[in-house]
């Protein structure tokens, strides 16, 4: 069994600059739709949660009440401050911890659903942060994932290759060609239901317009 829960975790992630354009973009963004997809993220979640890469917290309010405790694990410090506000005012108990996806801080199949929402976007290695989640993830336990995605369009699916050149090195690690539904599939989880749509608040988010929300189950294995 593997329990990193009480390990002491280093601040591993500083992303100064763009944490805090992040922060004052993100606010724009839900109100342009953003909101409603976190609402369908979490709508009908149950259980004790896990939430890996939390930001500023921007879920938290949507968490429904048959959630009986939120871990937020948030490795970035200025944004980890924010969901600890944030956590102040959610309608359930939220914990905000320092940790990253690649080492959740959390037993092994101590969680009844793992929420990851753009996050799996700018992990360092996918397959690591989803063999965490299944970890962490009791048998027959949820992932719910909100993020943005490689396009289904060949030709804006080779630009966004072209620019995970560059991009990571602006956006705080953030990759606009993963294939993050897939990635999930190979980790082992069952894909039970997912929906694509393009989601454009602003000029600047059109590489990364491609989305999905789902749900994936670990195996009761």
């Amino acid at each position: 069994m593997t329990d990193r829960s009480s390990q002491p975790a280093p601040d591993a992630v500083h992303h100064p600059v763009f944490a805090r354009l992040y922060a004052r973009l993100a606010d724009q963004f839900e109100a342009k739709g953003g909101a409603e997809h976190r609402r369908e993220l979490l709508a009908g979640a149950a259980g004790r949660a896990i939430e890996i890469g939390a930001g500023t917290g921007l879920n938290f309010k949507y968490y429904p009440t048959t959630v009986t405790e939120v871990v937020a694990v948030e490795p970035e410090p200025y944004l980890r401050a924010k969901a600890e506000a944030a956590a102040a005012t959610a309608p359930v108990p939220v914990r905000v911890v320092n940790g990253t996806a690649d080492a959740l801080p959390a037993e092994d199949s101590s969680f009844d659903v793992a929420v990851a929402s753009l996050v799996l976007c700018s992990v360092p290695t996918q397959a690591t942060a989803l063999a965490e989640a299944r970890r962490v993830l009791r048998p027959g336990g949820e992932l719910r994932f909100y993020e943005h995605v490689r396009s289904q369009s060949p030709s804006l699916a080779r630009v966004q290759r072209w620019a995970d050149s560059i991009w990571p090195l602006t956006s705080g690690g953030c990759h606009t060609a993963r294939a993050t539904d897939g990635a999930i599939e190979q980790a082992g989880f069952t894909i039970e239901g997912r929906r694509r749509f393009t989601f454009r608040p602003s000029v600047l988010t059109y590489l990364v317009s491609p989305h999905v929300i789902g749900t994936a189950r670990r195996p009761n294995l």
